[in-house]
């Protein structure tokens, strides 16, 4: 019973977290809605008894893919101060989600404590003395190869458009010319003057 509270409960904040990724103002919402989906996504790896793919998702997609989006997007020029300013509007909100997640880890040590749920059997059938990694990893590479390289596939596009956000032309400043600063000689790059009190010099 547990189980399949716990299924439900981690599936509909799946859903409600990624759509309010997609439709969030913000962009740094948006990326730590991205990171409470990665977040129940984990859980619901975990209730399937693929703890190695939940600890993923949370080692590799959490603490570092979502974290690089949050970088890139703090590149972005974002106006904090309107951001911090609204944290006394968003604190009730905030205070709601914490004990949502306090919740759901609650309800996930009992699920877990309880054994994995039948799903499992259905999505990975697998003997008994086959270890979990052995398992998934003859799954990703056999029957689902063409997902986990449309996944990779994703991630690529998702690092492209991460570096071409990063590297746009802004206006009003002097380009870099590296030829000119590499082939410039010693005796070019710095002049010794002796101006007299209060004159200055000439550039």
């Amino acid at each position: 019973m547990i189980q399949t509270l716990a299924f439900y409960l981690f599936a509909v904040m799946v859903l409600l977290s990624a759509a309010l990724t997609i439709t969030a103002r913000n962009p740094v919402h948006a990326v730590l809605w991205l990171i409470l989906a990665f977040f129940n996504a984990a859980g619901l790896m975990v209730l399937l008894g693929a703890e190695f793919i939940a600890m993923l998702l949370i080692i590799v997609y959490v603490g570092a893919v979502a974290v690089l989006f949050l970088f890139v997007v703090m590149m972005l020029n974002i106006d904090f101060a309107e951001l911090r300013s609204g944290f006394a509007r968003y604190l009730p909100i905030g205070l709601v989600l914490a004990i949502g997640l306090a919740a759901e880890i609650i309800v996930a040590i009992g699920a877990y404590g309880a054994g994995a749920i039948e799903l499992s059997r259905r999505a990975s059938p697998i003997p008994d003395d086959v270890p979990n990694i052995v398992a998934i990893g003859n799954l990703l590479y056999t029957r689902y190869l063409f997902i986990f390289e449309g996944a990779g596939l994703v991630l690529l596009v998702a690092m492209i458009g991460a570096i071409v956000l990063t590297h746009r032309e802004r206006g009003g400043t002097r380009p870099q010319n590296i030829n000119r600063q590499v082939s410039r000689r010693p005796q070019d790059a710095t002049r010794n003057t002796q101006p007299g009190v209060g004159q200055g010099i000439e550039l």
